[in-house]
């Protein structure tokens, strides 16, 4: 029987979407409870950085931990994935030392590629193209404060990278409304539009965009890899940045959410974050909570 993997959210129903943001407030409830759940003892987790990260390693690492697991961490220095070594070779050979794996990677083909030979589950731990895990804790968050977001309108302010991709694909998966507004030429992919037309929509007129919103979100102007294209982006984003003003202009009951790192002074305000209407904290922390409901369901199944 072939594993089920997580390269992004359409790998999953809507129904198994739904259960996962419930799971994930589950487990984050029993785990404040002082309740010990330990489904993955014995299992371990492989994961394969070749972008660095922060709340990504801590969370998956801290969840296989708390599950009673263990895991590796694999730095660019530690694998030769794609470069001396075939990754479908990487994929067979570490698949069958390890429970599950989790990538954070840049070109997206590479999980395609490695979740083809993998006779475990493989985790989309962020790749050029999405960022799923994190679209778990969104949601999470979101539920959380607001109930379902079913229904709901969602501004993604900025670029149109992995994480506006991502959001589109959630528009359609948890049935909401997404407005995108950005810049010309920094667009999320003709493609995606396309498909997803039925709950996605651009607006360049950002004031306008968020009228009614009741989550607006972004990003940073340069992403990972493209810092040296800081400055252009800077001048191109400047009408893009999310301020307390920005928010007081959408709907009264706004959230406000960004994946972390943020830029204080570019695509957010420097006060921004410590607006009450800003649930960041949260949201970083349900990274967490989110992914242990991922793992549990991929490498056990529901509960």
């Amino acid at each position: 029987m072939s594993p089920r993997h997580f390269l992004t959210l359409r790998d999953l129903s809507k129904e198994e979407l739904g259960y996962l943001i419930q799971r994930a407030i589950e487990l984050k409830t029993m785990l404040r409870n002082g309740q010990r759940h330990e489904p993955l003892r014995g299992k371990t987790l492989g994961m394969i950085f070749e972008k660095a990260s922060t709340r990504t390693r801590v969370s998956f690492e801290t969840g296989m931990t708390q599950f009673g697991g263990a895991s590796i961490f694999l730095s660019p220095r530690d694998t030769q994935l794609g470069r001396c070594e075939p990754i479908e070779t990487s994929a067979r050979v570490l698949s069958r030392m390890v429970d599950a794996i989790m990538i954070r990677t840049f070109e997206h083909s590479k999980v395609e590629l490695f979740a083809e030979y993998s006779q475990v589950p493989v985790i989309n731990a962020l790749s050029d193209d999405y960022h799923p895990c994190q679209l778990l804790a969104d949601i999470q968050t979101f539920t959380e404060y607001r109930g379902s977001i079913k229904g709901k309108k969602v501004v993604w302010v900025g670029d149109g990278n992995n994480m506006c991709n991502s959001y589109m694909e959630a528009a359609a998966q948890f049935d909401f409304e997404l407005v995108v507004s950005g810049p010309e030429n920094y667009d999320p992919p003709q493609a995606l539009q396309k498909e997803f037309a039925s709950h996605v929509s651009l607006e360049r007129d950002l004031n306008k965009a968020v009228e009614g919103a009741h989550l607006i979100v972004t990003d940073v102007w340069a992403s990972m890899g493209q810092e040296e294209e800081q400055a252009k982006r800077a001048k191109a984003f400047a009408e893009y940045q999310v301020t307390r003003e920005l928010l007081d202009a959408a709907h009264e009951e706004v959230l406000f959410m960004h994946c972390l790192p943020a830029h204080r002074g570019e695509e957010i305000s420097h006060d921004l974050l410590d607006d009450p209407r800003a649930v960041v904290w949260d949201e970083a922390e349900n990274r967490l909570h989110a992914q242990k409901a991922l793992l549990e369901f991929l490498m056990v199944g529901n509960h």
